[in-house]
């Protein structure tokens, strides 16, 4: 009996695949009409300016500005909520659980980053996108991994999820460090006064969502005039919502948020993100174009660095005693997962346009990230696939063995 087309998609929403499938189609969509005949649309509604202004406050940005600063801060939320879920009681919560995530994402992000500043050391400039391989896009990795189904361990899926989980925690931190300046004291004292505010109503014990999102977008607008960048309100809002609610008679603020905004981040804010970040102009496309030190450095930083970091990093500290191979899974599906962690697309995007403020830049950052992104999405899946094939075989090699030695005790009796 088969489910109605509508219980199908709804099933598909659900699934983790919904997610990446649905960025992948944003992107793809945004390729096409940037080299179409309403190439100029596209840039036209990009480049549309939008201003709020309430007295001498205002805010005047190009619409891309407003999705970049603004819907991505709602997506930086949901990042924060979920970290902080899992560092108080989830994968995170013990160095057990968390230690050999923890290393691999430091290689994760350690290794690109060299590859990228050996491919761009001539050239101060380009130096400042040496974090754009550095990320993982959440999404596009996990759905990837869920399209194995029962050939990938359940161990492996938690610790992909940890590992990505901890990259956007060193992603936040990067951003924070490195992609700051022209600061403005007075908007940051303020800014810091909401944090203050926001941190005082969780330790007081105050469980409403409202007053903090009010707080919050006020904290928002002072940032986003500091000259820190704006989505790193998103996470101080989200690490202030109370996981857990004194007497536990009702239930986590933190939980009903982060499961509100899940399918919002999902199919609104990160399609929406990636449709005004991944247009980029195939005329005059060449090999070279590709093997120019930018986006050579981004891909090879994604596809190369991802894995020999990840894999690396993750077999000195097993062979070290360190931490332990996750239960059910070979070295084999090890390498396709650190593979698969090279999808950087979304957050990738995201670090170049703080990276290059010059549009010319544009072109090269998203000719990196996405052939670097598919050149890890593609491998990752298939040597996991071939992985998991190979394991399932070995599993009914020795089942069969089992099966036969009865017959041939009873022979020999």
């Amino acid at each position: 009996m088969t489910s109605s087309p509508s219980g199908r998609l709804a099933a598909f929403f659900q699934s983790d695949v919904a997610g990446g499938v649905v960025l992948m189609l944003a992107a793809v969509l945004a390729i096409g009409i940037d080299n179409s005949p309403l190439d100029w649309l596209y840039k036209t509604l990009l480049a549309t300016p939008i201003a709020v202004k309430i007295g001498a406050l205002a805010i005047d940005k190009p619409l891309l500005l407003w999705i970049n600063d603004g819907l991505m801060a709602i997506f930086f939320i949901h990042v924060g909520l979920e970290i902080k879920r899992e560092i108080i009681e989830g994968r995170l919560s013990s160095w057990k659980q968390a230690s050999l995530p923890a290393i691999a994402a430091a290689g994760g992000m350690l290794v690109p980053g060299l590859i990228y500043i050996a491919l761009n050391q001539a050239d101060p400039t380009a130096l400042r996108g040496w974090a754009i391989p550095t990320a993982t896009d959440i999404a596009f990795a996990i759905g990837a991994l869920a399209l194995l189904g029962k050939r990938a361990p359940v161990s492996l899926k938690i610790f992909l999820l940890a590992l990505a989980i901890l990259d956007d925690l060193g992603a936040i931190i990067i951003i924070a460090l490195f992609y700051t300046d022209h600061l403005s004291v007075g908007s940051l004292a303020i800014a810091a006064a909401g944090a203050g505010v926001l941190f005082a109503m969780n330790r007081k014990g105050v469980t409403r969502l409202l007053p903090y999102l009010l707080v919050g977008l006020v904290m928002w607008v002072c940032v986003l005039k500091s000259g820190v960048h704006a989505t790193l309100a998103g996470v101080v809002i989200a690490l202030a919502i109370p996981l857990r609610v004194p007497g536990g008679s009702a239930s986590s603020p933190l939980h009903h948020l982060e499961h509100s905004l899940a399918p919002w981040v999902a199919f609104g804010v990160m399609p929406i993100f990636a449709f005004a970040n991944a247009g980029v102009s195939l005329a005059g496309f060449s090999l070279n174009t590709l093997l120019a030190p930018i986006p050579l450095g981004i891909m090879l930083g994604l596809f190369l660095g991802k894995q020999i970091g990840i894999l690396g990093f993750s077999w000195a500290a097993i062979r070290l005693g360190l931490c332990a191979m996750p239960a059910g899974v070979n070295w084999a599906q090890m390498h396709g997962v650190a593979v698969l962690a090279g999808i950087g697309f979304t957050m990738s995007l995201f670090i170049g346009t703080l990276a290059f403020a010059d549009p010319a830049n544009a072109a090269a950052i998203r000719f990196g990230v996405l052939s670097g992104s598919l050149l890890s999405g593609v491998t990752g899946y298939w040597l996991l696939r071939l992985a998991g094939e190979k394991q399932a075989e070995k599993s009914r090699h020795r089942a069969g063995s089992r099966h036969m030695e009865p017959s041939m005790s009873s022979l020999r009796n």
